[in-house]
């Protein structure tokens, strides 16, 4: 064993550069797979295990109080296909008229417990404790984060009804409500709906559990049950960005090791190939064929090691990062977003073992080989191989420097076939990202507010600010008046119930646009009263698709709505819709904003001035340029697009320099008829320029079918037709050599080292 790491390890030493195209090769892939692997372990499982332990409701069911009771609603936990049950609880919407705690104006939604234990729904304290008595109230915590304990004791008062202190802050997996009381004091609330929470005997499928839900319910009076949500559709919300950003990293990933098998193939077989005379000594001195073997894969292992290690540490390094870009917004609740040990140990092991089954195959070619054929092989060159293509295109009008470099890759065709593919996946990277690039500028510029440059908030009670001295309709007609201003729109808002249950916050927008409804990718902007636009993060978390109809509840208000316009992206907790709306279901929301366009080249820094001056209670503010998920998107596609691009490269530069090495006594022989180092750099070049402007021509359109497959499946955008179709004719020519430029750069180098070989220095070494 020790002559066997004697001569790996000389191996390793003599090969630096082989060495190093494999640990940079590896590192780059263990990064990716790395932080692919984080995103779709953290999309289900965590929410799956937090979820189990909290005895999750498969389903969270608001009843009409006016329609059933509570007794008749007790008999349906005893039903078949009901594995247990908690309720039923009354529940109130109480409307909060001012900013509160971390909330703004709106409905909570609150329901009456007796504890926070139970069969079904266990409902984790974070601070503070459960509402015992009168006047009690505990707060759901969005994120599940831990609030400040400074805020227990804050008061909640809405005319009408008692006044609440806040005892405690808890989080429950099941979104069950916005806050709990006692029942008795849920009772001084007026309850109009009675809660059930079902866990279902039948497996976690939307069909089963609405059938499971179907026959718990089956014999209630018609049109007692007026809303439910499943737990489907809460781990769907859970996971929906992350969900968006997994296609694009799996990718990625799926690129970065497939160029690591095919160069440290390709880097194994040369070094096999060029070691012809080296494996004969080795089986002179006495090394047996499964030695030599084992010779060649330790030389590989030591690089592939050292570049899973680096790049696991790398990638467990900025897989946090990613994972709370990709959970940005999201209520995770007491899910813990930590990927566990096991990552890193499939990328330490799995990566290394793909190497080495990589290299496999070639070493077997020494394992083949007899001393003699081995030392006679390596002594003499290679005849025959590309011999008929070479005699081809001698007789051709090319120049002699060019016709021998493209007959070139003929003489060692499998060699040139897989560094043809690892720049071909170079090309599709580079093609891919700068469709992304382009997309998601696009969707930074226009995607935003419906191109709104500036956004002036209005001071409310509560958000600390300066209040408005003017009525909202005037500021808006000075607004208009105002020297470069194209568009004004008003924005008010509040918070909901949706269906019965669950809450959202509602956009209201009157003027010249529709705030993001603008951006509307299908359906149409919101016209009438009752028409709701949304992105596709809000219809995928709430389970809404374009048409589906709602009911909205404000204040004893209940607005039948419908879903008419997909909006571009828009906020996963809101909806957008016009001032009729408004009028029909919160009349007493207040303008809280205004969203100003500019006409173009107007000074944005003398609009801001001006708007500032209409009103001490106007705080203008530019629309920052860009967003997180353009950010995010575009700076990981570009570092992914280096690191391939570069391996790529290297793999370019590993087969000219074993190519250059093994005819070393050709390039001796055409130096001493008179080639100069100019023609012999001009043959080197033009011998991988060839593959790689295939490789360009393959990877193009590979890399188009890629962006467009990533672009329509983003789960948290919905991209128009205009930000998808990126491409243009100078752009693809441009890319299409690609392949060429990868190519050419990975074989410089060597070329020029090739060139500067003196003949002499060429029969000495032989």
């Amino acid at each position: 064993m020790s002559a066997v790491w004697s001569a790996s390890r000389a191996a390793v030493k003599r090969r630096r550069v082989q060495t190093f195209v494999i640990g940079l090769v590896v590192l780059c892939a263990s990064v990716t797979v790395l932080l692919a692997l984080s995103l779709l372990s953290v999309a289900s499982a965590p929410f799956d295990r937090a979820f189990a332990k909290q005895r999750g409701a498969h389903a969270v069911v608001s009843f009409d109080a006016a329609r059933v009771s509570a007794d008749q609603l007790a008999q349906t936990a005893h039903r078949p296909g009901v594995e247990s049950a908690a309720g039923p609880f009354g529940q109130a919407a109480v409307a909060v008229p001012t900013d509160w705690l971390w909330m703004a104006p709106g409905m909570l939604t609150v329901v009456g417990r007796p504890a926070p234990t139970g069969p079904v729904d266990r409902i984790e304290m974070l601070t503070g404790r459960w509402a015992a008595g009168p006047g009690e109230i505990v707060v759901n915590s969005p994120g599940g984060g831990t609030p400040d304990s400074r805020m227990l004791g804050e008061r909640l008062e809405v005319p009408g009804l008692p006044a609440l202190t806040v005892v405690g802050f808890a989080t429950s997996m099941s979104k069950s409500a916005n806050a709990w009381v006692t029942p008795s004091q849920v009772a001084e609330l007026h309850p109009t709906v009675l809660q059930m929470l079902y866990r279902f005997r039948a497996p976690p499928t939307a069909e089963r559990q609405q059938a499971a839900l179907d026959e718990a319910t089956a014999g209630l009076p018609e049109g007692a049950l007026t809303d439910s949500h499943s737990s489907l559709a809460l781990k769907q919300a859970f996971s929906a960005q992350a969900d968006g950003y997994l296609p694009f990293m799996t990718l990625f990933g799926v690129l970065g090791v497939l160029v690591s098998v095919l160069i440290v193939g390709n880097v194994v077989s040369g070094a096999v190939v060029s070691g012809y005379r080296h494996i004969g000594i080795l089986k002179a001195l006495g090394y047996t064929p499964n030695q030599v073997v084992a010779v060649y894969l330790a030389m590989v292992s030591v690089p592939a090691v050292t570049g899973a290690v680096l790049g696991t540490l790398t990638g467990s390094l900025l897989a946090p990062l990613i994972l709370k870009v990709a959970f940005t917004g999201i209520d995770t609740g007491t899910a813990s977003l930590d990927t566990g040990p096991w990552l890193p140990l499939v990328c330490l092991l799995g990566l290394p073992a793909l190497v080495l089954l990589a290299a496999l195959v070639p070493a077997l070619r020494a394992h083949r080989l007899s001393a003699a054929r081995a030392i006679a092989a390596g002594s003499a060159p290679r005849t025959g191989r590309g011999l008929r293509v070479q005699r081809r295109l001698s007789g051709s009008r090319l120049p002699r420097a060019l016709s021998l470099g493209l007959g070139q890759p003929f003489t060692r065709p499998g060699r040139a076939l897989m560094t043809m593919a690892a720049v071909t996946l170079g090309v599709t990277t580079v093609t891919l990202a700068t469709g992304l690039t382009s997309t998601m500028l696009a969707y930074g510029r226009d995607g935003h507010a419906g191109g709104a440059e500036i956004q002036a908030q209005v001071g409310t009670p509560g958000n600390g600010l300066t209040m408005p001295t003017l009525p909202a309709h005037e500021t808006e007609q000075r607004l208009r008046a105002l020297p470069g201003v194209a568009a004004v729109t008003a924005r008010a808002f509040t918070k909901v119930g949706v269906g019965g249950a669950g809450t959202a916050f509602v956009n209201f927008y009157r003027g010249d646009t529709l705030g993001d409804a603008e951006q509307v990718v299908d359906g149409h902007r919101p016209t009438g009263p009752g028409e709701m636009a949304a992105g596709p993060a809000f219809l995928k978390q709430h389970g809404f698709e374009l048409g589906d109809r709602t009911t909205l509840a404000l204040d004893g208000r209940q607005l039948p709505v419908t879903f008419v316009g997909l909006l571009v992206e828009g906020n996963a907790q809101a909806m957008d819709t016009n001032w009729e709306t408004r009028q029909a279901l919160a009349p007493g929301a207040e303008v809280s904003g205004y969203l100003v366009r500019l006409r173009p080249g107007a000074d944005r820094t003398a609009a801001l001035a001006a708007i500032a001056a209409i009103d001490p209670g106007l705080h203008p503010t530019p629309n920052a340029p860009g967003n997180a998920a353009t950010t995010t998107v575009v700076g990981f596609s570009s570092v992914f697009t280096a690191l391939l691009s570069a391996v790529a490269a290297l793999g370019v530069f590993n087969t000219v320099l074993l190519n250059t090495r093994e005819r070393r006594r050709d390039l001796g022989m055409l130096k001493s008829i008179g080639m100069t180092p100019r023609q012999v750099v001009l043959m080197t070049l033009t011998s991988v320029a060839g593959p790689g402007l295939v490789a360009g021509l393959i990877g193009l359109p590979l890399g188009i079918g890629a962006h467009r497959l990533l672009v329509d499946h983003v789960g948290f955008i919905a991209f128009p037709p205009a930000m998808k179709d990126v491409y243009h004719g100078p752009q693809l020519a441009a890319l299409a050599l690609a392949g060429v430029l990868i190519a050419v750069l990975g074989a410089l180098l060597p070329a020029r080292s090739a060139a500067r070989t003196t003949i002499a220095e060429v029969l000495h070494n032989e």
